[in-house]
């Protein structure tokens, strides 16, 4: 059986425990906690002053978006007091920090040193202050002028055999602006070669929209919310990871709203909410949230989907025309009765079975769905991470066909995005297939010819790289190696680089592990001011909904050797491109409202950009579904037949999931602990059923070692707790970036090409001392 070549050093966190101390699981999420933790968080990071002004203006209109998660802003009034959950007020204490990253300060750490350290720890170290560079054969980073280190970026770029040796990765942080311009620099020099986040998270979601339904986003506002009677929530922990759709969600539920969770494990924040804006919330008074909760084995999601729809196919024959929307189907669909024919070959007890959901509960959410037409259907990173993603999110929309549940007030699909503009960048371009009529419009605008042959994805990229097909990395936000599959593999392959430069707020891992040569270029955070000739300048983003707002920082920024996201793109475009460019970069990094200017001209559904985008609150783009019509070639939705996919387990072997902890935004990590689920100061844990762990001759706190062997390579990730907890049987849990090892870089979605990682098999050894 072949091995990985030996890992890259500090390609991984260190193999240390800190001291897991273990406490109840909470019941309900948020209140005063919530509040105490944050407040704790921004003083200690930014002093009480610069912090409480930061929160202040997060979120607020005409203030900065926040820059953890997506979830929209009411369109109406926003809350006086707090308009930011407990994990945006940390991620706005990590920009804001008043600690910072010089020449001093990388002098006295070598790159090894640093990448010895805990994701946790390089994180906490502050905002890089000024532009980085690590020579060939050095040790130490060392400062570089900023138009040095466009120069030498522009001379690598320029040497290469082909654009196509080059990667340009985008992180969802990015503004419209700077994405609309990166992907503009890109496509002039001449490669498709635009992997992105989405490429990891939301692609399962996009291909399954877009082959159902026409359009690859969720057609739901946040009014939806207020307006459904049916919320399901599939694959999702809210408490966590988007914390302010617990007030939507309990809002729904004061409308009279059924909320039906689907997920391995009973998630905190699915479970109750204290709303720490209201009285009732800081008292504790009725915090309940679900309704019925489905504990869904890890992929049992399709057989539970198939199972509903097995028992309302039986109730409509029963009772035809009063379950099913047969006017909406008869009029927007195509291949129903393909559909009902495929379903009515499965049997509901083997269904149930199979997902690990008992019969009576899938009886009782089926009957509730019966007799609604209002569903909205949420889902993250649960769905998307799979094998069969693309088919399970194509499973949910056959459910709300059958319901009519897609272009009415109400109901519609709503795949809750992560980081806070990795919708807007994709609508801005970056995407390493782009639709010819997109590229159509960047030739018809910019008088260039843009190259056509698809780029590399996330998966493709890391690939390439290992293979030398690509020879510069360039990062515009993020922490690639951290986010990304296959530790071991995605670090050696950054390392066969020729040179590696990521445009970052803050030191990460991705910067330790590096090219042959590799550059750091500080940028502006949202919370810093962008000021040009006296004006504070401002930049947009798209929320999950499709909002697209202005967002203005308020804070001095730390240092003055900062440069925003669009002038650094603008900057090594002319670097790079010079004289051959057709464009006039200067004006851009002079004036964003030529930006927003020039994407008006090329991208549908900015008309008056510069107008709307000062509105209050912003404007909506365009949606079909929410218009109730389908972008497709037939001009109607369509039901998906797909086979039932049961991932085989020998006797000894897990289904791991890689999650977050409270403690953590996507790689981010602001602590060590996880709040909700009962486990302080510590994250080597896995999180394993107590049948499982007696099964294996276990006990609660053993130390254990994690193997995988998809393709018969061996992969392993030491010195991991054993904690019990309530998941289902054959299912266990780990937290990410520190299990992303076991992570196969083949192991990915059916079309979309996502990495599989909530779908990783394992087995367990003893850990030896």
């Amino acid at each position: 059986m072949a091995d990985h070549p030996l890992p890259v050093p500090g390609s991984e966190n260190p193999e240390k425990l800190t001291g897991l101390k273990k406490g109840k699981i909470k019941k309900v999420a948020a209140g005063i906690p919530a509040v105490v933790s944050s407040f704790e968080k921004i003083v200690e990071e930014a002093g009480l002053q610069r912090g409480m002004k930061a929160l202040f203006h997060l979120n607020k209109k005409g203030g900065f978006d926040c820059p953890s998660c997506a979830w929209p802003d009411p369109d109406d009034e926003r809350s006086g007091i707090a308009e930011y959950c407990e994990n945006g007020a940390r991620a706005v204490a990590e920009e804001a920090t008043t600690k910072k990253l010089t020449t001093e300060f990388f002098s006295q750490h070598s790159v090894l040193e640093l990448a010895k350290l805990s994701d946790y720890e390089i994180g906490g170290k502050g905002r890089v202050a000024q532009p980085m560079f690590l020579p060939a054969g050095g040790t130490h980073y060392q400062p570089i002028s900023w138009n040095a280190a466009f120069a030498k970026i522009g001379v690598e770029l320029n040497r290469l055999a082909s654009p196509d040796e080059a990667v340009f990765y985008t992180s969802g942080r990015t503004s419209n602006e700077a994405a609309f311009l990166y992907q503009l620099f890109v496509r002039e020099f001449g490669t498709n070669n635009l992997p992105d986040c989405s490429n990891m998270c939301h692609e399962s979601s996009g291909v399954a929209l877009g082959e159902s339904l026409g359009i690859g986003k969720g057609s739901v506002t946040l009014n939806d919310f207020y307006e459904a009677e049916v919320i399901m929530i599939l694959g999702q922990n809210p408490g966590t990871n988007h914390p302010r759709m617990l007030t939507a969600l309990q809002k729904a539920k004061a409308n009279g709203a059924t909320i039906i969770s689907i997920n391995p494990l009973p998630e905190t924040g699915l479970m109750g909410f204290n709303n720490p804006q209201l009285v009732t919330g800081v008292l504790g008074i009725n915090p309940a949230l679900t309704d019925i909760f489905l504990q869904v084995k890890i992929n049992g999601d399709m057989a539970l989907l198939k199972a509903i729809a097995l028992l309302l196919v039986r109730e409509e024959e029963h009772n035809p025309g009063n379950v099913f929307d047969q006017y909406f189907i008869q009029k927007n669909t195509e291949g129903y009765t393909a559909f009902i024919e495929h379903i009515k070959t499965f049997n509901d007890e083997e269904l149930a079975k199979t997902c690990g959901v008992p019969l009576p509960l899938i009886q009782e959410t089926a009957r509730v769905l019966a007799r609604k037409s209002k569903i909205i259907a949420c889902w993250a990173m649960g769905l998307t991470q799979h094998k069969n993603a693309v088919d399970t999110i194509k499973e949910v929309v056959n459910l709300l066909l059958l319901k009519g549940s897609i272009g009415k007030p109400g109901a519609g699909t709503c795949p809750v995005r992560g980081h806070s503009n990795v919708q807007g960048d994709r609508t801005m371009g970056i995407f390493e297939r782009p639709s010819e009529k997109f590229l159509h419009a960047i030739e018809r605008n910019f008088h260039f010819s843009p190259p056509k042959k698809h780029g590399y994805d996330v998966v493709e990229c890391i690939k390439a790289m290992h293979e030398g097909k690509a020879k510069v990395f360039i990062a515009m936000g993020g922490n690639f190696l951290s986010a990304t599959p296959d530790t071991h593999f995605t670090a050696e392959a950054l390392s066969k680089c020729k040179l590696t430069v990521h445009v970052s707020t803050k030191l990460n891992r991705s910067h330790l592990v590096h090219g042959e040569e590799a550059m750091i270029l500080p940028c502006l955070g949202r919370s810093d001011m962008d000021m040009r000739d006296g004006e504070n300048r401002f930049v947009s983003c798209e929320n999950s909904m499709g909002v697209v707002q202005l967002s203005k920082g308020v804070l001095p920024p730390v240092s003055e050797h900062l440069l925003s996201e669009p002038e650094i793109v603008c900057r090594l475009a002319s670097a790079t491109l010079g004289r051959r460019s057709q464009i006039n970069w200067e004006l851009y990094s002079e004036d964003y409202d030529v930006i927003r200017a020039d994407i008006e001209r090329t991208i549908p559904g900015f008309d008056r950009y510069n107008e709307r985008v000062r509105q209050q609150g912003g404007f909506y783009l365009p949606n079909c579904n929410r218009e109730g019509t389908f972008d497709n070639d037939i001009q109607k939705a369509r039901f998906n037949v797909a086979p039932l996919q049961i991932a085989q387990l020998a006797e000894d072997e897990l289904m791991m999931m890689t999650i977050r902890s409270h403690d953590q935004f996507n790689t981010t990590i602001y602590g060590l602990n996880d709040r909700y689920r009962g486990i302080y100061n510590e994250r080597r844990v896995i999180l394993m059923n107590e049948k499982d762990i007696t099964k294996r001759n276990l006990k609660n706190g053993d130390l254990v070692d994690l193997h995988n062997h998809f393709d018969g390579v061996a992969r392993v990730a030491r010195k991991f707790i054993v904690v019990e907890y309530p998941i289902p049987e054959t299912c266990a849990a780990t937290y990410f970036p520190e299990t992303n090892v076991l992570v196969p870089i083949n192991s990915v979605a059916d079309k979309s090409n996502t990495p599989t990682s909530k779908q990783v098999v394992l087995t367990l050894t003893r850990h030896a001392p």
